[in-house]
């Protein structure tokens, strides 16, 4: 955030770039070593976290069933975690700001650990919608987040985030196949015994290896905000300059997308024709495929390229996606669409978090954060309705054609805009 928004917002406070470099480093508060080792130790959480998360997503349909439960209870089981993932997330992000990032991750682990123990118990449809309700803290990629966003400085900021995606990567592929292959094996309710002890583990992991504190204390100015939930608070965060305008592209950039995939179970099998096994090959290639993305190509671009111009080429490439999206009638067409879709989807996710995490202070990059971990939970909340609608009214080719009348909108507003941000990118 540039030293002019810095001093409005925080009245006084020091550029957040100078801040991460001189106050972590020279004061020897972190050294470069250790906070090295932290974000490494982040890495490490979030890749967990994603493989108990996606280990128990594959099983739970097979639970549900096993315990009665019909297409429709599987619907508002999924509402139910998406509902509360989006009340959950600004709530946690908050928690972030005011007590750190080690604590909100505790209290992620902690609440994952719930969850996991109420889903190994869940042998009734009740106690199955039960064992949802700790998702509401359920937020250990936003976490790891809040502590490579402390960590690092704003120029290196989105390579470093961007390697998350490796985590997403491990997590999708391992979790995948480590969730059929226990409850082929052993029992559907093997994953959540695995879940909860892997989730313990990262309760340790986060309370032994995560400092207590991993951001110089804010500057005596700076104004601390109570509340762990308020609007007035939201409202606070999008008047900041260009954030309001960066939201907005990041939600519905990737709205028609975010259609598609909560409903690609079905497509999969209704319009490709595939069986479940070839269905898990298929996530499989995408985790691959995210993991090269953001692990290798987001950060070397991040460090050649300004942010505002990898927003403009992620929803360019969107819409392209779009017109290959309402063109395809193969799985092999998915296949090679997929390339350019993750690594859209991938940019569009990592430069969004960097720079709104930058156009606030750094007394409220936690809620930032919260905030974009909402949009997902929010997609999945009034996704299923939509992407019905959009699927059994006109078909698959909708989603496409939807996808590249956004983003070509979208697009042409990105570069007639003026968005108040400083160019930045790595030296």
């Amino acid at each position: 955030v540039s030293t002019m928004n810095a001093k409005a917002s925080s009245g006084g406070e020091e550029e957040s770039s100078g801040m991460s470099s001189e106050v972590l480093g020279e004061s020897g508060f972190l050294g470069e070593a250790k906070r090295g080792r932290v974000i490494r130790v982040a890495y490490v959480i979030a890749a967990l976290d994603l493989t108990f998360l996606f280990m128990q997503m594959g099983v739970m349909p097979y639970l549900g069933k096993s315990l009665g439960l019909d297409s429709v209870g599987f619907g508002y089981l999924q509402t139910l975690f998406g509902v509360l993932q989006l009340v959950g997330g600004y709530i946690f992000g908050r928690f972030a700001d005011k007590f750190g990032a080690r604590a909100a991750l505790i209290l992620s682990c902690v609440s994952g650990s719930i969850f996991f123990l109420l889903m190994s118990l869940s042998t009734s449809i009740p106690l199955l919608f039960l064992s949802r309700l700790p998702a509401v803290f359920m937020h250990g990629i936003p976490g790891a987040q809040k502590v490579i966003t402390d960590m690092t400085p704003p120029s290196k900021r989105a390579g470093a985030l961007g390697k998350l995606g490796l985590c997403f990567g491990v997590g999708i592929i391992s979790g995948s196949a480590l969730g059929g292959v226990l409850s082929t094996k052993f029992s559907v309710y093997v994953p959540a015994y695995v879940g909860l002890v892997g989730s313990l583990i990262n309760t340790l992991i986060a309370m032994v290896w995560i400092p207590s504190q991993t951001k110089p204390k804010p500057d005596h100015h700076v104004k601390e905000h109570s509340d762990l939930f308020s609007i007035r608070e939201i409202v606070r965060l999008m008047k900041f300059p260009g954030v309001m305008e960066v939201f907005i592209v990041k939600v519905f950039a990737g709205l028609p997308i975010g259609l598609f995939m909560i409903m690609f179970s079905i497509i999969s099998m209704d319009f490709f024709g595939l069986e479940a096994v070839e269905s898990g090959y298929l996530m499989s290639y995408f985790g691959v495929l995210q993991m090269v993305v953001q692990g290798l190509v987001v950060g070397k671009l991040a460090s050649h390229c300004t942010e505002m111009t990898l927003l403009r080429l992620s929803v360019f490439v969107f819409a392209g996606v779009g017109l290959g999206m309402a063109l395809m009638r193969t799985v092999w067409h998915y296949c090679i669409i997929a390339v350019p879709l993750v690594f859209a989807f991938s940019m569009l996710a990592t430069i969004t978090d960097s720079i709104l995490t930058k156009a606030v202070p750094s007394s409220d990059t936690g809620a930032m954060l919260g905030i974009c971990a909402s949009v997902q939970p929010l997609t999945r909340t009034v996704g299923p309705t939509i992407g019905g609608v959009l699927y059994k009214q006109f078909g698959v080719s909708s989603f496409g054609y939807l996808q590249l009348m956004v983003n070509l909108g979208l697009f042409v507003y990105l570069l007639k805009s003026k968005i108040p941000l400083e160019e930045m990118k790595s030296q």
